[in-house]
């Protein structure tokens, strides 16, 4: 009987160690990035950890969010993060462990006097740039933003920030610790962008998930593994960082 459990964990990892796998993210800066063709980052590094542990090896692919989204939503064995675990998500993917803490709020360009945001309400006389399909795009499309006038919807986080800049918007939706390292890529002057408001409904944890046809077993073996990753103190140290720096 003995020899039966460990031949048969022994075939239960061997199968998980063959299992094809995806991992796809978007570029987002710090806990997404993109450093000479290899994926990096705060949650990126998290992630990197829990596939350690769990004894598997796989590239990470960077797309823009909504097609990362689409294939984590229609292929087996795809992991996704960060993303949000929101109602409507819910039955879509399997929860594997957070690997990010956010506090989106407004950004705007730091010489803009006139763009004032003391509420959720005073933004919806701006125009905002928000990338599709993304938890702030459907949060302030429910909030009385509308698509195409108030929100322009791109693919991702980087064409946000070029519109800002170019003043084609007035707002984008991202997180503060984000700005620093987008400025640096960027190579903005320091302070030339500004994070004006915190939308307090847009502060979360967000989640690295399989998606639904993925084998139970290498859900329940990459489960266990961010369990193992979240007793540490780095991965403390990079779930409180967003949340402690917002203003």
């Amino acid at each position: 009987m003995k020899w039966f459990l460990v031949i048969s964990c022994c075939l239960s990892f061997h199968l998980l160690a063959q299992t094809p796998l995806r991992v796809v993210t978007e570029q987002s800066p710090p806990h997404q990035t993109l450093i000479n063709g290899v994926v990096a980052g705060l949650s990126t590094e998290l992630v990197q950890a829990t596939l350690a542990e769990a004894g598997l090896h796989t590239a990470i692919e960077i797309y823009p969010w909504a097609r990362a989204l689409h294939i984590a939503q229609n292929q087996p064995n795809v992991l996704i993060y960060n993303i949000a675990r929101t109602k409507e998500r819910e039955n879509q993917f399997h929860w594997i462990g957070e690997v990010a803490a956010y506090q989106l709020g407004f950004v705007k360009l730091s010489h803009r006097d006139e763009v004032s945001i003391a509420s959720l309400s005073d933004a919806t006389k701006y125009t905002v740039a928000v990338q599709r399909n993304d938890l702030a795009a459907d949060f302030l499309q429910q909030n009385n933003f509308k698509a195409g006038t108030q929100l322009i919807m791109v693919a991702d986080i980087a064409e946000s920030w070029r519109l800002l800049l170019k003043g084609n918007v007035d707002l984008i939706v991202d997180d503060p610790v984000a700005l620093i390292d987008m400025a640096v890529s960027l190579n903005l002057p320091e302070k030339y962008v500004s994070f004006v408001y915190a939308i307090p409904e847009l502060k979360q944890h967000t989640w690295l998930a399989a998606s639904l046809n993925t084998s139970a077993d290498l859900v329940s073996q990459l489960q266990l593994a961010h369990t193992k990753v979240a007793q540490s103190e780095r991965y403390r140290e990079i779930m409180s960082s967003s949340y402690h720096k917002v203003q």
